[in-house]
């Protein structure tokens, strides 16, 4: 490379123009990052909500003993 190309990158690096969009491009890429990742929904999330009272279950009665009691066994049994 010559002295004078060397001279010339370096006068365009720090120039204001190429800095001032370089930040600008910067700002403009956060910024779009920052919208596509919001969820408006995860303010919703955070406040904690009572929780609905659970339904009472009737209590049924007790099923009748077993009146087939005739002495038999079980036909597994024999």
């Amino acid at each position: 490379m010559s002295e004078e190309l060397k001279v010339l990158l370096v006068q365009v690096i720090t120039s204001w123009q190429v800095i001032a969009v370089t930040v600008a491009l910067i700002l403009y890429i956060g910024m779009v990052r920052y919208v596509t990742q919001y969820d408006p929904m995860a303010r919703v999330h955070n406040i904690p909500r009572p929780k609905p009272p659970k339904p009472k279950k009737e209590k049924k009665p007790p099923a009748p003993a077993a009146a087939d009691d005739d002495g038999l066994e079980d036909a597994e049994s024999a």
